[in-house]
């Protein structure tokens, strides 16, 4: 008979993942909420990822940011709504696809946000050395570009 050391969940990588994931969303919504920020977390994401991805269509939004096709639009109705992105109709493969850019009010409200923010960001990584925090980043990184190959996603 061999020795077996039964893991619980709760000792696994993938508990203190999300419940490191989880208290950091929170974190960032009392912060939101603190500075008084009119836009929500997933909208942030959103404005952010199409200001580094310019005409991205909706669906790959989607995948980016992890949301489903109607959350994904209910974000974006918002976000058009307060005039930070545009929806542009274009074609692809003989397909009519929705394209979006961000507006310069769009990027003039997420740089006053990441401004406002930044200083709190890094507060929580201020007793972690920069390297190991580049380390952290980098691995966590391969870790999910591994997991998207694995994982099935219905966006």
């Amino acid at each position: 008979m061999t020795d077996c050391k039964i893991l619980h969940y709760t000792d696994s990588i993938h508990y203190e993942l999300e419940q490191t994931a989880r208290l950091m969303r929170i974190l960032t919504l009392q912060l939101f909420t603190k500075l008084g920020i009119t836009i929500s977390l997933d909208e942030y994401c959103a404005l952010d990822t199409i200001s580094i991805n310019r005409q991205i269509c909706q669906r790959d939004l989607a995948k980016l940011i992890l949301k489903d096709r109607a959350n994904t639009t209910r974000i974006l109705n918002e976000l058009e709504k307060k005039e930070y992105i545009t929806r542009i109709i274009d074609t692809k493969n003989n397909r009519l696809v929705k394209k979006l850019e961000i507006t310069q009010k769009g990027i003039d409200e997420l740089n006053s946000i990441s401004i406002k923010i930044k200083s709190y960001i890094d507060n929580v990584t201020k007793k972690i050395a920069p390297e190991e925090v580049e380390k952290v980043q980098m691995i966590l990184k391969h870790f999910r570009l591994d997991l998207e190959k694995v994982v099935e996603m219905n966006i």
